[in-house]
């Protein structure tokens, strides 16, 4: 069983989500409810393997092991019935710059690219980076959940003649795994208008019973031929600084294309802590990943009846999946930047700004639920005795 209440000091080691908060904003004693790592022990078999390494003391370079192709193939057909071939994976330092990838070997400059708002921000800021027009198509808040505006969508595709666009399944920052019907509409959309799919899937593994992820390629047979996937061990079992991720392609153009690019821009080139940790991920990880979503879906509920009780003016997204929490302070009337300061400067609490991942984040926060129990309640409780 593994330990998810113990607290680990993670300040002093350099650290993006502690050690960088005290430069930003001058202030000790915060608490960080934000960046989307985990404080939370990586699973005791990837440490393992990783120590095995390190103690050879011999660090030269690695080739793709034949053993991590069979991880990855079974991980994917045993979870999600998604069934792959050596040939269709390819690997990337991380799923960002994959995308940045992708953008380059389907567009050119001055192309417009369609994502979704509020979405993981990175979307965003390589279509930028690369010369390329951001179309943002809102999201509709229904039912407690995200939805799709198709008829936006497609008026964007036609009017901006859009040729890519980026998905984000389970969708960062709102929590929601998008249902088979759903994924069906858009993707029949995009084929349509021969819009070619980039399916950021990174958060597949973190879903929630009754949810169940469904990898866009498996939707319908032939989805595969227009998109391409991405996803990665290191959301799931909190190995963000190893650098591996892995790009599914099965259509061989889709494939030679982003290929060039990588081949171009050398970015095919992975850690071997990468290699070694997703393997062991993979083989070794199901049982701490279950107590983990276990954890997880406790948090969860315990935001969503803490803010009830104590702070019924901040509503909170139910999280399908993910470990991301979208709470709304709308009601209380503050603008954006009145209430990052008061979070930061009266709470002591560091979230991430709504407005990071688009116009319609306005009002809102996202938090981050991937901690120890009594961490997450002392922050919520410096939240509730601000604003409650």
């Amino acid at each position: 069983m593994t330990d998810f209440d113990r607290q680990y000091s993670r300040v002093g080691t350099d650290s993006v989500k502690w050690d960088s908060i005290r430069e930003t904003y001058q202030k000790d004693d915060l608490i960080p409810l934000w960046v989307a790592d985990m404080d939370f022990m990586a699973p005791q078999p990837v440490i393992e393997a990783l120590k095995e390494y390190t103690e050879a003391g011999i660090f030269g370079y690695s080739i793709f092991p034949e053993s991590l192709y069979e991880a990855v193939i079974t991980w994917e057909a045993e979870r999600y019935n998604y069934s792959l071939k050596k040939e269709d994976i390819l690997f990337s330092p991380g799923v960002v710059p994959s995308i940045g990838v992708a953008i380059q070997a389907y567009t050119a400059p001055g192309d417009t690219v369609l994502i979704h708002d509020p979405v993981y921000h990175p979307f965003a800021n390589m279509v930028k980076a690369n010369g390329r027009i951001v179309s943002a198509s809102l999201l509709v808040e229904r039912n407690d959940h995200f939805e799709m505006d198709l008829a936006d969508m497609e008026a964007r595709i036609v009017a901006e003649n859009i040729k890519l666009f980026i998905l984000c399944n389970p969708h960062n920052p709102g929590g929601r795994v998008w249902d088979k019907e759903e994924l069906l509409a858009v993707g029949k959309l995009c084929q349509k208008y021969g819009v070619t799919v980039i399916a950021d899937e990174i958060h597949q593994d973190l879903v929630f019973a009754p949810r169940q992820h469904i990898s866009f390629q498996t939707v319908a047979s032939d989805f595969a031929d227009f998109s391409i996937i991405l996803t990665a061990a290191t959301k799931t079992f909190n190995l963000a600084g190893i650098k591996n991720s892995m790009v599914y392609i099965k259509d061989k153009k889709l494939r030679r294309a982003f290929k060039e690019v990588q081949e171009m821009t050398e970015q095919a080139t992975i850690s071997t802590f990468g290699l070694i940790g997703t393997e062991a991920a993979y083989r070794h990880g199901g049982s701490w990943l279950t107590e983990l979503l276990s954890y997880l879906s406790e948090n969860s509920r315990f935001t969503q009846e803490f803010l009830a009780e104590h702070l019924p003016q901040v509503k909170m997204m139910p999280p399908e999946g993910t470990y991301l929490a979208w709470l709304d302070f709308s009601e209380l009337g503050l603008t954006d930047a009145a209430l990052q300061k008061r979070l930061v400067k009266d709470a002591g609490v560091v979230l991430n700004a709504g407005t990071l991942f688009g116009k319609q984040g306005s009002g809102h926060m996202r938090l981050n639920l991937a901690c120890p129990k009594k961490t997450l309640a002392a922050g919520l409780q410096r939240i509730a005795a601000v604003f409650g």
